[in-house]
């Protein structure tokens, strides 16, 4: 490992080991016992929400069961759906369009509004081609905070549900929502993106800037430079463990993300709120233990992944190494496998963002992983076949840690002959039914859906009668289909 890749992977422990305690213990007084309880900022936080409140006609002081609680979150899920969706297919009428991009097609609309909604932020599009500002701001922007808070909110409830010892209500939906961008997510998202710009981050709202090139032999007279709103977009696409870059790029590329100063920063942003989240965890339990434990689980998982995949790819690859290639470092090269890595950071800082993003469920890359090594390449994949709990994304992960703990204790319990229990309450046949519930869906829709896409024929477009050359139905590339039809004979 070089130099700088050891002291940016160490520096990021360091700036995780300071702040994971403070920062978890700041969430557990914000989410409380109650929703009216007292939390830091009020003074500047409370008169916003009450605004908020009052417009949505929604009582902070009333909690809900946690069927109104789940009715509440697919509503919010369905109404965005809608809200972005109808962004784009309007965009190119819409104002902050200065590069004039014209609407999406209604299934890439579709698909782009489910995939953000959803904390997924799957991008079959070029950001900077296809999304006008406004889009990129109020549609997919917006989306990175709420859907992270969304997802933060419901395993808040979780929790509520596993510390609570009577009672029937589990928080209030709104007020999750609300307090979780207010006082964790914009915040920070805030701060981190004045410092992203400070080091590079571009950030305004102009169209493509024209620039004529110094060497005219290239034969390109004028190139386009895109600019937008990225540094707001990068803050919380990585705090919220969102992924979806600004540009198509990703972090690879150098306007999301410039060198190594902010590469840290946006590692750092990966995996600090789904670590934090088991200091928040052992603190709403009153049970700080509990919250080590899970934090300790989530950790070494991650650290595993993370130092096996930095020594693969920064040993290269031994064929190249056979064939007189020199992956050593040196002065003048980070060494190790610098297929599909950016210069600028190497394969080092490649090695350490695949095992966070992996393991948060981003989705945002500063290289490409199908340049990795075959070893290197395999423990992301495996990182993410453990369901992302390790640290998991926003919410998401420590939810999915809770429930292999459920499932854990009740198998240990069942193995020395006692009534399985987890922090006093009894675990039975219907949470046992709810844990299993949870584990096959993933698979099940996954490889159903799999199947399915494998056994389905595809929906080849009707054939023209004059150009059947290179249908895959009725001819080959090379071979036209007779067009002359040869009747059989009367006997």
């Amino acid at each position: 490992m070089s130099v700088s890749g050891f002291l940016q992977l160490a520096l990021l422990l360091l700036l995780l080991g300071v702040t994971i305690g403070p920062l978890g213990r700041y969430m557990a007084l914000v989410y409380g016992e109650r929703p009216d309880a007292r939390a830091p900022g009020d003074r500047v936080f409370l008169p916003v929400e009450r605004l908020l409140y009052r417009a949505a006609r929604v009582d902070p002081r009333r909690e809900q069961r946690w069927t109104t609680y789940t009715y509440s979150l697919l509503a919010f899920s369905l109404v965005s759906i809608a809200v972005v969706y109808a962004l784009q297919r309007f965009q190119g009428v819409l104002p902050l369009n200065p590069t004039d991009r014209p609407g999406v097609s209604p299934m890439g609309a579709f698909n782009v509004a489910v995939s953000f909604v959803t904390n997924t932020n799957w991008q079959w599009y070029s950001g900077e081609a296809a999304m006008s500002h406004l889009t990129q701001m109020v549609g997919l922007a917006v989306q990175n905070f709420v859907s992270a808070a969304a997802g933060m909110a419901v395993v808040v409830a979780i929790i509520r549900g596993i510390a609570r010892r009577g009672g029937r209500t589990l928080g209030n939906f709104w007020v999750d929502l609300v307090r979780t961008t207010l006082r964790i997510l914009l915040p920070i998202s805030v701060v981190v993106a004045v410092a992203l710009v400070g080091l590079g981050v571009v950030q305004n709202l102009r169209g493509d800037t024209e620039a004529r090139p110094l060497d005219t032999t290239t034969g390109v007279e004028v190139q386009q430079i895109p600019g937008g709103p990225v540094a707001s977009q990068v803050a919380i696409k990585q705090l919220g463990t969102n992924g979806g870059g600004f540009f198509n790029a990703n972090s690879a590329h150098p306007f999301e993300n410039p060198n190594g100063w902010t590469n840290l920063i946006e590692t750092y942003l990966l995996v600090i709120i789904p670590l934090a989240l088991c200091i928040t965890y052992g603190r709403l339990v009153k049970d700080k233990r509990q919250g080590y434990v899970l934090l300790g689980v989530m950790v070494t998982i991650w650290m595993a992944v993370t130092f096996l995949t930095v020594f693969a790819e920064t040993s290269g690859n031994p064929l190249l190494t056979e064939r007189g290639a020199d992956q050593a470092v040196s002065a003048t090269q980070s060494g190790g496998n610098m297929e599909g890595k950016e210069v600028r950071f190497g394969p080092a800082t490649c090695g350490t963002w695949a095992a966070a993003t992996t393991g948060t469920s981003n989705g945002s890359v500063n290289c490409m992983h199908d340049s990795l090594t075959p070893i290197g390449g395999g423990l992301p994949m495996l990182h993410m076949m453990l369901g992302e709990v390790s640290p998991g994304g926003a919410g998401v992960g420590l939810m999915g840690l809770l429930v292999y703990a459920l499932l854990a204790v009740f198998i240990a319990g069942l193995m020395v002959g006692r009534t399985p229990e987890y922090l006093g309450k009894k675990i039975q046949a219907p949470e046992m039914k709810l844990v299993v519930l949870y584990i096959l869906a993933m698979p099940v829709a996954l490889l159903g859906f799999a199947a399915a896409s494998v056994l389905l024929a595809p929906p080849w477009p009707p054939c023209s009668t004059r150009a059947r050359t290179g249908c895959p139905r009725c001819s080959t590339t090379t071979r036209r289909r007779p067009t002359t039809t040869v009747r059989p004979s009367r006997a």
